[in-house]
């Protein structure tokens, strides 16, 4: 049985989060939350906007999605754009996209 080859992009940011001593399940979460964001996009998620990025929070919350569930896979897409592709970040758009979702810690 041959095993499924994987996609550079995937290859990068699982050797990313090794290097980073994430532990098994961790790796796992962050990995299905950039799965959702691919499907959801239609396209690589290297490809996507910010606004792209706002509408998939909208879209989970439209969904029912909870307020966790959102802010880990904003935690996961955090990491993807910032330490695997390299892009900065504004702060005040990764804290507004918390905050949207629900965390009262921000």
């Amino acid at each position: 049985m041959s095993e499924k080859p994987i996609s550079p992009l995937r290859h990068r940011m699982i050797e990313d989060m090794s290097v980073r001593k994430f532990g098994g399940k961790t790796q796992h979460d962050y990995i299905r939350h950039i799965e959702s964001f691919a499907k959801f996009l239609g396209r690589s998620p290297d490809t996507a906007t910010g606004e792209d990025l706002r509408r998939y929070q909208v879209h989970q919350t439209a969904a029912g999605v909870q307020p966790p569930s959102v802010n880990s896979s904003a935690v996961a897409l955090r990491f993807l754009f910032t330490v695997t592709l390299g892009r900065a970040t504004s702060r005040r758009s990764s804290r507004a996209c918390i905050i949207r979702a629900g965390c009262r810690a921000c």
